[in-house]
């Protein structure tokens, strides 16, 4: 059965595949009744998802954050937030959440010249097009795969295209992560480190979560698609040690082939957490219809 509370999904307003409305409408069918919108570093699709619920459903306000950490060997790791429930119109995060969406759309388009410049059959317009949107690393593999350059997202996402330091790759502003969390909870959210261990490139360790909890780090996403069993048994335990929320999700895009994504719904959040977050924050309020 899938899970009727689902706390990270997407939609046209950052690099998800439905409109706000299509989403809503596409988690009722599948059985979810509270569902977070949590688009890549903007709520512009939530008032209209607002208003597509169904009697019975509830929208909680969210955005997945970009942000990066520097680690103990120095190294610098690209990371996402899911920041819940926080005012929207806050300047300083509303600003930090400009820059980084303007980073990405300026970073995907010289991605797209790089691929050009070597003759690939891909252009901006086509990819401008297809998103409707935001255009993100997603909008390129999938039109790397449109145009059979790539069998699917995880080779499009790899080291020949545009993985993490692949050939295609650029890099784009993300803040660090100490600030990201201080903007979220100024702004009256709740933060939850979004599927840790399931990152396409490197990833952090046990203690750099450890140092997140430290900077007000409410809770783990645990439950996702990228995270096999034995993964979410560890990242529960780090979890109860550092006394921070569990939660699931399907960080839902929509029905790509070959992306891995589950359904709407198929990991999912106890609803004695959602209140705890809802409780938590100040900066928003649940929408219902």
């Amino acid at each position: 059965m899938p899970s009727t509370i689902d706390l990270h999904t997407h939609s046209t307003a950052s690099d998800g595949l439905l409109a706000p409305g299509e989403l809503v409408a596409a988690a009722a069918e599948a059985g979810v009744r509270v569902l977070a919108l949590t688009d890549h570093d903007t709520t512009g699709g939530i008032e209209a998802a607002a208003a597509a619920l169904r009697p019975g459903m509830t929208l909680v306000p969210g955005a997945e954050v970009s942000c990066q950490m520097r680690v103990a060997d120095g190294r610098v790791i690209s990371m996402h937030v899911l920041a819940y429930l926080f005012d929207p119109a806050e300047p300083a995060f509303a600003r930090l959440r400009r820059r980084v969406r303007d980073s990405r759309v300026n970073r995907a388009q010289r991605m797209v010249e790089r691929l050009v410049a070597d003759g690939h059959p891909v252009s901006w317009e086509r990819i401008r097009e297809r998103a409707g949107g935001t255009v993100g690393r997603p909008h390129i593999a999938d039109a790397l795969v449109e145009a059979g350059l790539a069998a699917d997202w995880d080779e499009a996402f790899g080291q020949a295209w545009i993985g993490h330091r692949g050939r295609y790759w650029v890099e784009r502003y993300e803040p660090d992560v100490a600030e990201a969390l201080r903007l979220i909870h100024g702004a009256g959210g709740v933060s939850v480190f979004a599927h840790p261990f399931g990152q396409r490139g490197p990833i952090v360790a046990e203690v750099d979560i450890e140092t997140m909890a430290g900077l007000g780090l409410s809770g783990i996403e645990v439950g996702h698609p990228d995270h096999p069993p034995a993964t979410q048994e560890r990242l529960a335990g780090i979890a109860a040690d550092l006394g921070l929320f569990v939660t699931g999700s399907s960080d839902f895009h929509g029905a790509r082939e070959g992306n891995g994504r589950d359904a709407l719904g198929a990991f999912g959040t106890d609803a004695e957490v959602l209140a705890a977050i809802v409780e938590r924050a100040t900066g928003d309020t649940l929408r219902t219809a």
